[in-house]
């Protein structure tokens, strides 16, 4: 029995050392200038918090605009960019001080923001403007304010930075700008209630979802035609794309399912029950594996890609939402909506006696309903 007890004891703590020891070997490697941070927008508490990935620590809590919602980074510069809806106004953080610079004023009910690749623009639907705000962000200026559809709710930008395309929930259909000459090319009817956007890196094609009829559509970027309309389950509200642009995941919040979207053929493959209520993913850079928060069962499913199968199910905080993982892609972030916490899931390779690759690291408290995430690293100008 002491044996046996020793074994139990020493287990947990033989996991936890050697995290430690990963961990900080990673970080040496790296250097002293090396600096990784997610930010959190908390929609009740007006602020932002900042979690240092080097320690997972709590690093910094950011008063910003009212009802905070959409995050994004700068690819380009060390800029993070926080919309708040109830305010009108996007705030920007310069991520090596942490410090709110400038704050952008929009139009009415902005939620998100997609930044181009190159790092110069930003464009933001106003929903209750029924127009998208170019932002400078060499300037932090809106450049112009574009009549879109009714009730936009997502602008995104294409990989080429020359297709913006736009949702409109209130009308059913998606505005196409030319986001070169900022103006309208055209006006596609598509399905009920359109929601995200997945543009592929070619930037040939945009899927849209559908959440009131549970469509996805699929757009020409060419041409500006609809190509087809896809039948997937019950609510449909986010997308994700695998790296290598092959399959889309969409995730499916009333059908508990995801549906596999071949996008080469625009053509459903399947779909594979996955938890209760799903509501986001995010794919490996190595298009092995989909991770989707379970709002309705607070779990994260692990699903493997080239199986079909659902290898992990993980316990983690209330209502879980929007998701991230860090560089290394040695940590999954969840954000846990209604419990006010981000749970840190570790990936490693498991040793004898372990069960799973998969195991919980901690928990971060945050703020009152937390609602979106973002991932900033760089190396530091200064010390």
């Amino acid at each position: 029995m002491r044996k046996l007890l020793l074994i139990i004891v020493a287990i947990p703590l033989m996991g936890a050392l050697g995290w430690w020891y990963f961990h900080e070997r990673q970080l040496t490697d790296l250097g002293p200038s090396y600096r990784e941070y997610a930010y959190v927008t908390n929609g009740k508490s007006n602020t932002v918090t900042v979690i240092d990935l080097r320690t997972f620590q709590p690093a910094k809590t950011i008063r910003v605009g009212t009802e905070p919602t959409g995050v994004t980074v700068n690819p380009r510069r060390n800029e993070v960019y926080v919309v708040n809806s109830g305010s009108g106004s996007v705030n920007v953080i310069d991520a090596e001080s942490n410090a709110v610079t400038a704050t952008i004023t929009t139009q009415s009910k902005p939620f998100f923001i997609s930044v181009s690749d190159d790092g110069k623009r930003g464009y933001v639907a106003n929903s209750a403007s029924n127009t998208v705000s170019v932002i400078d962000l060499d300037r932090h200026a809106v450049n112009q304010n574009i009549r879109v559809g009714s009730a936009p709710g997502l602008a995104r930008i294409s990989p080429d930075g020359r297709n913006l395309v736009v949702s409109n929930r209130g009308d059913d259909t998606a505005t196409l700008i030319d986001a070169l000459a900022l103006r309208v090319r055209g006006t596609v009817s598509i399905c009920h209630q359109p929601e995200d956007i997945a543009i592929l890196p070619d930037s040939s094609k945009g899927f849209i979802a559908c959440s009131g009829s549970g469509q996805v559509a699929v757009i020409d970027l060419k041409s500006d035609k609809l190509l087809t309309l896809l039948d997937v389950a019950k609510t449909p509200v986010s997308l994700a794309l695998k790296p290598d642009s092959g399959e889309l995941m969409v995730i499916n919040f009333d059908s508990d399912n995801i549906s596999v979207i071949e996008t080469t053929t625009n053509e459903v493959s399947g779909s594979y029950l996955i938890g209760t209520h799903p509501s986001r993913g995010v794919v490996s850079s190595d298009n092995s594996r989909l991770y989707v928060s379970n709002f309705g069962s607070n779990t994260v499913a692990v699903y493997d890609i080239d199986s079909g199968k659902v290898l992990a199910s993980i316990p983690v905080g209330s209502h879980p939402d929007a998701l991230a993982l860090s560089k290394s892609e040695n940590y999954l972030l969840v954000l846990d909506s209604q419990s006010g916490d981000v749970t840190v899931i570790q990936k490693r390779r498991p040793k004898k006696l372990e069960p799973s690759e998969y195991s919980l690291l901690t928990m971060i408290p945050v703020g009152v309903q937390p609602n979106n995430i973002a991932v900033k690293s760089f190396m530091a100008t200064t010390h």
